[in-house]
């Protein structure tokens, strides 16, 4: 007799743009926040699927219009609250769901600058990058979060390397004393867990300041490393974060290389485009190198 092992279900895609007004100020100064989320729902509902029972049902589009009220009546940053916050809500509104999932993709709005001024109310999208949280209301257990970086492409002309790997019969790469390291970084860090949403709450100066805190270890590790590998930069980068937010217990990486390969020239004129001459290079998609890690306290 099969019998229903695992569902879950909800609203993905819903797009939010929310402004934020400082009336203290002349003239008013606005800050925005455009984030995308899911929301997914498990519990006493596999009767939906074996009987085409939906009295048991929560509508998605019911989670789509909660989710535009809770972005209308609370705070929407830091996303950790604002995931956690709705999450819980559905866990207690409704007895037969006992975990609810708040994924969010927050895009990275910076204020301009304007005659030497921070504008009141123009923003540029800053890159592909965004920050990530999901958010796990557990009945029973807590609310579990993550929080993370997405698409933050970074790059280095030089200061990196890699020798001594195996060499075997399938083996063709020289050893690299000097190359470019390009990346797009996918970094997550999961929180100790917090038994109630009021712990989240007290938590809050938290989430915005480890954000920015575990950027900053990233850039700056990225960047002054003489990395002898990917794999030993990362690891690095892990431990700062471990060592800088002690309510954090685990921080993962993910990092695929962006090659960049050297062109021989030589075939006109001699040209030298190789080794210490190089110059121009060629960008590669793929294939390409993929190395990841997660390390816990």
């Amino acid at each position: 007799m099969p019998s229903v092992t695992a569902a879950r279900y909800g609203k993905d895609n819903i797009r939010i743009y929310k402004v934020v007004r400082d009336t203290t100020t002349t003239p008013p100064t606005h800050t925005v926040y455009e984030m995308i989320v899911c929301v997914l729902l498990e519990g006493d509902i596999e009767t939906s699927y074996t009987q085409a029972d939906n009295s048991v049902v929560v509508a998605t589009d019911t989670m789509k219009q909660t989710t535009y009220i809770f972005a209308k009546e609370h705070p929407v940053n830091p996303p950790e609250l604002f995931g956690a916050t709705l999450a819980q809500h559905f866990v207690d509104t409704y007895k037969h769901i006992h975990t609810a999932h708040v994924s969010i993709i927050q895009h990275r709005w910076s204020r301009m600058e304007v005659n030497g001024a921070p504008h009141p109310h123009s923003f540029y999208r800053d890159g592909a990058e965004k920050r990530l949280v999901n958010a796990d209301a557990i009945e029973g257990k807590g609310i579990e979060i993550r929080s993370g970086i997405a698409e933050l492409l970074v790059l280095k002309s030089t200061g990196s390397m890699v020798t001594g790997f195996v060499r075997d019969e399938y083996t063709v790469l020289p050893e690299t004393y000097d190359r470019i390291l390009s990346t797009s970084v996918d970094a997550g860090w999961k929180w100790a867990i917090f038994p109630a949403l009021t712990d989240v709450q007290k938590a809050v100066d938290q989430f915005d300041s480890t954000h920015s805190k575990a950027r900053e270890i990233t850039f700056r590790l990225f960047a002054v490393e003489e990395s002898p590998s990917v794999q030993n930069t990362m690891y690095k980068m892990c431990e700062e974060i471990l060592a800088a937010q002690p309510m954090v217990r685990d921080v993962d990486y993910n990092l695929p290389n962006k090659h960049y390969f050297e062109i021989d020239l030589s075939w006109h004129k001699g040209l030298k485009n190789t080794g210490k001459d190089a110059e121009v290079y060629v960008p590669q998609s793929d294939p390409n190198g993929l190395i990841k890690v997660t390390v816990s306290r």
